[in-house]
């Protein structure tokens, strides 16, 4: 670290902040919120939700004995201040950089990181675990959620609560409530969380809270007792947090940091049978004026300029993925009345918010709640609409049970637009789009495609327009096309059609998904080395071109598939059906080309790919292998 800080330079772990004032604190804040932007301006990432947590992490590793008591952040899109104040800070500027910090909290980074989290809402359900083993083991460890407003939404954040309310076991939920997770809350919950911070009440019985405050200290008569739950309740208006067995106190001001702290030690020496929730209020992008002013404040930023704010613009003018499949879409909702766009709280994500741009009425955001999104989505196509549930491949996992018992048993046609799909760089192994192709190919009714490039991925939407009689998935990388000409959206393709790119006469390649064009580099080395290929860009997964595969199968030596998915996907499907149909027995030689079984961490996708085996060279070795031939391939360093 170069820079010279008045406390920060001192400050390695958490107890080197016990013995400062609070003034001193203060300081503190200021220097590890600058500190951070210095260093999310270097690597990119996260930025607006952790400069909005700063004075909050702070108090928390001031108050409480890290890491015996154990605070498990939700998402970790808020981690980077507690990092830089965990034994991380001569490492911040390696976040989300290969061999560098995680952009979420893990467990093998960190003994202050308790439990691994970059999906949300799982921080109240593991603090009640932590808290129920030291309850089992009468430990007397404390044990701090916190959590935001957009998280707390979510499904598993209220079984969480209903489970923590009854359990009568001492844990401290912190509500971090700054108006927004990624983008805008929505629900019920934000309504409320709004009542409570907006309605009269509040601010005519503010300074009660000086006297529920000091209820944390010492627990009133049993007359005083009614009193304080009186005040607690007419403030928050009859809180659902006390109705599911919460102490609720709230909303604290969030950079106050003379009363937070105060709030937080009298909730550690507390002697209460059940959860506690404290209920803080804070701005994400907080202390950062070009943060505080962008309508996502900041949420995910690639390299930027500090003094100016404005970021680092891709070098590429070929759009994305992302924003070809919303233009697209929209291009059809323009004729078709009955499409419809839904989103778990990742408009922009998604591209979801392009298309709510045209048709307000006609797109939702249920928040994060993907369980619910698919479900949804499903009463929609009973009636006879048309629903694009639009969810990244990592987060479609939360929802499995409902794409297997709500969609695929009732065959209804919702049609889901798979984004990031394959291995995604910065944001590592806990967003990467490794499993979708082997958990919806293996359901019965399913159509699942997967687009080589952008004008593929256009053909694949036009089409899908069309599937009105079995659900249909369609998966596409993260980041820029390649730049090829788009065709207009009357182009289809055949249902289970692939389609030949090269014919050669020794192997075949059969690629499912976005590595065509490593594989159109694998075949100039090879055709340099007298090898000739047959390339097939096979466009679905299920179900399978087999005519094509028979072809291909009985034309050529050795048959190799590539895919950007685990193990019991695209290949073995194709392996099932060459041993079905015997065509093993001919001395074919087949071989199948995923993703290793393991997690491969975050670095540059390309070198992500490369770990994998996914890469042209890669592919290259492959086919040697395969044909036993001897070669040296040059790879790339």
């Amino acid at each position: 670290m170069i820079k010279k800080y008045q406390y920060l330079e001192k400050v390695n772990f958490p107890s080197d902040i016990k013995n400062l004032k609070i003034s001193e604190l203060k300081i503190l804040a200021k220097e590890v919120r600058e500190e951070m932007i210095d260093a999310v301006s270097v690597t990119g990432g996260h930025l607006g939700a952790g400069l909005g947590v700063v004075e909050l992490t702070i108090a928390l590793h001031y108050v409480f004995d890290t890491p015996n008591d154990k605070i498990i952040w939700d998402v970790g899109h808020q981690t980077y201040p507690h990092k830089i104040l965990t034994g991380r800070k001569d490492k911040i500027k390696t976040l989300r950089q290969g061999n560098g910090l995680s952009g979420f909290t893990k467990r093998t980074e960190s003994e202050y990181d308790p439990f691994g989290a970059a999906h949300s809402s799982t921080s109240i359900s593991a603090a009640l675990g932590i808290a129920t083993a030291n309850k089992l083991e009468k430990k007397s460890n404390q044990v701090v959620a916190v959590i935001g407003d957009g998280a707390i939404s979510a499904g598993m954040s209220y079984e969480a609560m209903n489970n923590a309310g009854s359990s009568k076991t001492k844990m401290i939920v912190i509500l971090n409530d700054n108006d927004m997770s990624i983008a805008k809350p929505v629900g019920a919950m934000s309504t409320y969380l709004a009542k409570i911070l907006s309605g009269k009440i509040y601010f005519s019985l503010r300074e009660t809270f000086k006297l529920i405050i000091s209820a944390f200290s010492k627990r009133f008569s049993d007359k005083a007792k009614k009193a304080e739950d009186f005040l607690r309740s007419a403030v928050t208006g009859g809180t659902l947090f006390n109705s599911l067995g919460f102490y609720y106190v709230g909303p604290i001001d969030g950079y106050d940091l003379d009363n937070l702290i105060l709030v937080l030690q009298n909730a550690k020496k507390l002697n209460h049978e059940g959860p506690i929730m404290i209920h803080i209020k804070t701005e994400k992008g907080k202390g950062y004026e070009f943060a505080e002013k962008s309508h996502d404040k900041y949420h995910g930023v690639t390299k930027f300029n500090v003094k100016t704010g404005i970021q680092e613009k891709s070098k590429s003018n070929i759009p994305s993925y992302t924003s070809i499949f919303a233009k697209t879409l929209i291009k059809h909702a323009e004729k078709d009345s009955k499409i419809i766009g839904i989103t778990a709280a990742m408009p922009s994500g998604t591209g979801m918010d392009l298309f709510y741009e045209k048709f307000p009425n006609r797109m939702f955001d249920v928040g994060i709640a993907e369980q619910h999104a698919v479900t949804f989505a499903a009463g929609l196509a009973t009636e006879g609409y048309k629903p694009y549930a639009a969810i990244y491949s990592t987060f479609l996992q939360r929802a499995y049970d409902q794409v297997v018992h709500d969609v695929a048993i009732q065959n209804l046609p919702v049609r889901f637009a798979i984004d990031r799909a394959g291995l995604v760089g910065a944001d590592g192994p806990t967003h990467a789009g490794s499993f979708d192709i082997t958990y919806l190919s293996t359901l019965p009714n399913f159509i699942v495609m997967a687009a080589s490039d952008e004008a593929e991925l256009v053909r694949m939407i036009n089409t899908s327009v069309d599937i009105n009689n079995s659900p249909s998935a369609l998966r596409y990388p993260r980041g820029n096309g390649l730049g090829v000409e788009l065709p207009g959206i009357d182009e289809k393709i055949e249902i289970g059609k692939g389609r030949i790119i090269l014919e050669g006469k020794k192997v075949a390649l059969i690629n499912f998904g976005a590595r065509l064009n490593e594989c159109l580099l694998a075949n100039e080395i090879l055709s340099k080395k007298g090898i000739g290929v047959t390339l097939v860009d096979a466009r679905f997964a299920k179900p399978l071109d087999e005519n094509l595969i028979w072809d291909v199968s009985t034309n050529h030596e050795a048959i190799i598939t590539i895919e950007e998915g685990s193990l019991g996907g695209f290949g073995s499907h194709v392996s099932q059906f060459l041993s079905e149909k015997k065509l093993l027995d001919n001395n074919l030689k087949f071989r199948s080309m995923i993703l290793p079984d393991k997690f491969i961490e975050h670095n540059k996708p390309e070198l992500m790919y490369k770990e994998a085996g996914l890469d042209a060279d890669s592919i290259v070795l492959k086919v040697f292998d395969t044909l036993n031939s001897k070669i040296i391939v040059q790879k790339k360093n």
